[in-house]
């Protein structure tokens, strides 16, 4: 009987220790379930520039790679204004980064929403995001191309091309005679001009022509009286 009485004592306590240890280790898995489990905290949410483009983007460096769904809302006044988008990401220990496309303001706000089930059943990243205080590049800010002369406007040498070209039979035609309303100079002159002499020439040659028909006349009636006196 004192033997069947030892083992009963040592069966209960041998199923104490046991129920000791199990409800140890469950503790201790359901501890370690909580640390692997999707975290608010390992989301994260920034805004920059992609070149001269905003963006908003999002990482998760959640190592268990729960599936999140991700939604980036505009804020105003405590209120929201638009939503910017939505999006899933499985996190990852590297880190799992999306981007959402927002031409983001200088000083704006936005919330970032996160759901993650069984784990994240809707919480924000806190605190809300807000942007840079300066903006992006834009287009305007890019320097102002020089204006070109439009086709419309005419260069000097286009306006000289443009006056009117005389055409071949006006370049070819003589000028008119003008000279029909001068008087014609003398044979005379016109050759003594040819041979180089003074125009008095002209005249000097005509008064020794009519002294020499003079003297001709004068020896010719000077013959007939001779001629007349041997007759009688």
């Amino acid at each position: 009987m004192a033997v069947l009485s030892i083992s009963r004592r040592t069966v209960a306590r041998s199923v104490r220790v046991l129920g000791v240890a199990t409800a140890s280790a469950a503790l201790a898995l359901g501890a370690a379930g909580n640390a692997l489990a999707c975290n608010i905290k390992e989301f994260s949410a920034e805004a920059k520039c992609d070149g001269d483009k905003g963006v908003i983007t999002v990482t998760d460096v959640d190592k268990s790679g729960v599936e999140a769904t991700v939604s980036v809302y505009l804020v105003e006044n405590n209120a929201d204004v638009r939503m910017v988008g939505e999006q899933t990401v499985k996190g990852s220990k590297e880190g799992t980064t999306i981007t959402f496309d927002e031409a983001w303001q200088p000083n704006a706000e936005y919330r970032v929403h996160v759901v993650a089930l069984p784990y994240i059943k809707g919480e924000d990243i806190s605190p809300n995001l807000t942007t840079p205080a300066t903006a992006c590049k834009t287009e305007d800010e890019t320097p102002t191309p020089t204006a070109t002369p439009s086709p419309s406007e005419s260069t000097p040498a286009d306006e000289e091309s443009d006056s009117p070209t005389p055409s071949a039979s006006e370049s070819s035609t003589a000028p008119a005679d003008t000279s029909s309303n001068a008087p014609t100079p003398a044979a005379g002159e016109s050759n003594l001009a040819e041979t180089g002499a003074n125009s008095n020439t002209g005249m000097i040659a005509g008064i020794a022509v009519a002294l020499v028909a003079i003297g001709g006349g004068a020896v010719f009636f000077g013959l007939r009286r001779r001629g007349a006196s041997s007759s009688r």
